[in-house]
């Protein structure tokens, strides 16, 4: 290739996604020059190196961690990448946290394990320019890691448009798991575990003393799972100060303080317009309420939740008479005992009804009637559950907690787990008869009864349950797949080698079965 065309080429690599690889290993040299062959050793090395574009793989071992003051750009984000095992076990040496972004705008931060940091395990704040506090922002924190820290597992001030997805947050001493803050607008909390922490398993605080206009908007907290939380106070998730947000899938057991609350004290208004739906919580016999609206936290909508509770007397709802103003609550299940005064007048459902005007169609269930097993934390929802086809498809989420779409059926299921419908032949439970079904049949042939997931025919698998796959072929929820294999229609007769290898099969099994 001709110098200037290959010069070209490296220019546009390098403007539009990873302008360079680094590697840091423990076994690495900061003198080295930071190749696959040549590592560095130490990160805050590699932080001090990177630009914009340039990304980081941390192989396994044991670091100190490091502290970031260099921004990628929108095409080209500065990238610290963990490969398994790669764990920060001693604060950075600048702030008393383990991985700290200090006014860095684009950055990943994916797949480390931060263990007992002074402060957080992992932080990321705005920069601090002129006397003046200002935003970074399109930070992201993903499957991390975030343990035994003092105070947060992971803590955000003064960021716009963050991501924080798919993480591990236990076990905080003093605080949080999460704790996004500080006005930052456009967060997105998301597919995230925490638990064992002292106070709230997430905590979203606009913080209007920081200066700014103390307000979080539009933020999305779906998909988490979020348990064992609150010995010292707070909720599963605690909102400030936050507005015209969505708060959905998330499911919250266990919790010793509150499930979800919505209030006012250190933000600059309530938290007012937001979305609560298909959530599943399940207080602890020492917890609050499951949904707890203080401070004028009004037009508010509610809706396809599981609020119970296992304390003796309080349960679902504690809403404020300043916080009904524009509430819509309808299609939850529940607990029979909600209030509007803190707790000091306890309503059934129907006089709730009846005061409120909320929750025509919602009904009371326990979680014996509800779960496959909550005592196990498995919060499926069991044959038979009445939270199962009785919601409000308006108002659901296109995806359960799992990411089963919805609805399953005509309607949607209420709480985050949506059952998936039963169909006949689906052997790989993806809503879809295809080929892929009869690989998973073919691989249980000579398997006893109850192998292959939605089979009708039951006994030892065999001839019966490909006869009902051929029968169904094409169809289920999307016939996306057989259009892909040729549009047939219908499904292939089996070849003359997979009848003859189904007859061994068969055979073995007989004689495996034989005394």
């Amino acid at each position: 290739m001709p110098w200037p065309i290959a010069t070209f080429l490296i220019v546009i690599s390098s403007s539009y996604g990873v302008a360079a690889t680094y590697y840091v290993s423990p076994s690495g040299s900061n003198a080295a020059n930071g190749s696959a062959t040549s590592p560095w050793e130490s990160l805050q090395y590699a932080a001090d190196q990177v630009s914009a574009g340039d990304r980081v793989i941390v192989r396994p071992g044991d670091y100190v961690g490091f502290h970031l003051t260099r921004s990628g750009v929108a095409d080209g984000r500065i990238e610290f990448l963990a490969e398994p095992g790669a764990r920060v076990t001693a604060r950075n040496g600048t702030t008393p946290d383990g991985i700290n972004l200090e006014g860095a705008s684009y950055v990943t931060i994916d797949g480390f394990e931060v263990i007992g940091m002074p402060r957080a395990g992992v932080r990321t704040v705005g920069p601090y320019v002129g006397g003046q506090q200002a935003f970074a922002e399109f930070v992201t924190i993903r499957n991390t890691i975030s343990r035994d820290n003092t105070v947060w597992g992971i803590l955000t001030g003064f960021v716009d448009d963050l991501l924080i997805e798919g993480n591990r947050t236990s076990n905080s001493a003093r605080e949080h798991g999460i704790y996004v803050g500080n006005s930052g607008d456009r967060p997105i909390i998301r597919n995230n575990t925490s638990f064992g922490n002292r106070a709230n398993g997430i905590h979203v605080n606009a913080d209007v003393s920081s200066g700014l206009d103390g307000v979080i908007e539009e933020a999305h907290i779906d998909g988490n799972v979020i348990y064992d939380n609150g010995v010292g106070g707070g909720s599963g998730i605690n909102l400030d100060g936050v507005r015209n947000s969505v708060i959905e899938n998330n499911l919250i057991y266990n919790a010793h303080a509150s499930g979800i609350s919505l209030y006012r004290i250190d933000g600059a208004e309530p938290s007012s317009g937001n979305v609560v739906a298909n959530n599943t919580i399940h207080q602890a016999n020492d917890g609050r309420w499951a949904l707890n609206l203080q401070n004028g936290s009004t037009d508010t909508t509610i809706a396809n939740n599981i609020l119970i509770s296992d304390h003796s007397s309080r349960g679902a709802i504690d809403i404020s008479q300043d916080s009904l103003t524009g509430t819509v609550s309808d299609y939850n299940v529940m607990i029979s005992r909600l209030t509007t005064n803190g707790g000091g007048s306890i309503l059934t459902l129907p006089q709730w009804q009846t005061q409120t005007g909320l929750d025509s169609n919602s009904l009371v269930a326990t979680a014996d009637e509800l779960f496959v097993d909550a005592t196990a934390g498995d919060y499926r929802l069991r044959e038979g559950s009445p939270a199962r086809d009785a919601g409000w498809n308006q108002l659901a989420p296109a995806a359960d907690l799992e990411g089963t779409p919805r609805p399953q059926g005509a309607v949607v299921d209420i709480g985050a787990y949506e059952a998936p419908v039963s169909i006949p032949g689906d052997y790989n439970s993806d809503g879809v008869i295809d080929a892929a079904d009869y690989t998973s049949w073919r691989d249980a042939v000579g398997q006893p009864a109850g192998t292959l997931p939605n089979d009708v025919d039951g006994g030892v698998i065999g001839p019966a349950q490909y006869a009902t796959w051929q029968a169904n072929y094409g169809s289920g929820v999307d016939d996306a797949s057989t259009r892909l294999l040729g549009s047939l229609g219908h499904a292939p007769e089996p070849t003359t080698a997979a009848l003859l290898w189904l007859g061994l099969a068969m055979a073995s099994h007989v004689r495996r079965r034989q005394p």
